[in-house]
């Protein structure tokens, strides 16, 4: 989603909050990269001119480092995160989190209550043990005031590249996100094909949807997040 917002032309700010296990950097092709302290606060690491990115990977003296800290540390990280980094202007900060409903969410929305954030996306796959834990997530956000602004379902479908023969990896025992979504009065907001290339794009830390962007996937994508953004009501990057 940031990598869209991007090419709309619109600054962007990402920021990696699951702290024990960041993998931001790797996905955006930044491993190695620092954050580095300035006059004004940390200088978040540029993935393009108008994409600031900032993870706690971004400290780390090498990629396989553990942390392993409590939820107050966890909770001081984040507010750094949010008050000693200098963003710039930004149009869209887009956070990235752990799965589950632990201290880094709690804080994250408690931090933010003022700024009265848009509101969550829930990422979610076809098969109920999934949607469990997914209906909680739900349930955390209606208790803590933060919208929905909808789930999307991953590896929904596998279309194979060679006889385009669709196949359930996953199949939704339950109904899948769409029967959950009606049940718990939420937008659906569509789903993502499994496509093997988009494993293989966050490995080599490049942006799925540009490298392969006649894909069912990256279509998938694109529309999501286009109906997305305009139920939000974005700025026009033009008229700022």
């Amino acid at each position: 989603m940031a990598f869209y917002l991007q090419k709309q032309g619109h600054e962007v700010g990402l920021m990696d909050i699951d702290i024990c296990g960041p993998s931001i950097p790797k996905i955006m092709g930044m491993e190695g990269e620092q954050l580095h302290q300035t006059s004004l606060g940390w200088e978040p690491v540029y993935v393009e001119d108008n994409l600031a990115v900032v993870s706690i990977g971004f400290l780390l003296n090498e990629p396989n480092q553990a942390i392993i800290w409590r939820g107050p540390k966890k909770n001081t990280m984040i507010k750094q995160f949010l008050k000693d980094v200098y963003w710039n202007k930004l149009d869209y900060l887009v956070i990235d989190t752990p799965p589950g409903t632990s201290d880094e969410h709690l804080s994250i929305v408690q931090y933010l209550k003022q700024t009265q954030p848009e509101g969550a996306i829930i990422v979610t796959t076809p098969q109920e043990i999934s949607l469990l834990d997914v209906r909680k997530e739900i349930t955390f956000c209606k208790k803590v005031g933060l919208p929905v602004l909808g789930v999307i379902e991953n590896m929904s479908i596998f279309i194979c590249p060679k006889c385009k023969t669709e196949t359930k990896i996953f199949p939704p025992t339950t109904g899948g996100a769409i029967k959950m979504c009606q049940e718990m009065e939420v937008p659906y907001l569509g789903s993502i094909p499994l496509d093997p290339l988009i494993a293989r794009s966050c490995d080599q830390g490049k942006c799925y949807v540009t490298e392969f962007p006649n894909s069912l996937a990256s279509q998938a994508y694109n529309k999501i997040f286009k109906d997305l953004i305009n139920k939000i009501q974005p700025q026009d990057p033009k008229s700022q």
